[in-house]
């Protein structure tokens, strides 16, 4: 099974996209800005990021890089 981390500030859009995955078989992992999702990202081995661009702390951008 797949692993995709969710990275969105909006805790409602975060629950929808992980909703709608879910129900696709895929396992999820969210986080609630770029600083949480970078130390998500050090602990979980994830295949995909969805992230927001514009979020706390460190951007969307920033934790592509």
């Amino acid at each position: 099974m797949s692993k995709i981390l969710i990275a969105d500030d909006d805790k409602n859009i975060n629950m929808l996209i992980q909703s709608l995955l879910k129900n696709e078989n895929y396992e999820i992992v969210t986080a609630f800005d770029g600083k949480e999702a970078l130390k998500k990202l050090d602990v979980e081995k994830v295949d995909m990021v969805i992230t927001d661009i514009m979020m706390p702390n460190i951007n969307g951008w920033e934790l592509c890089k």
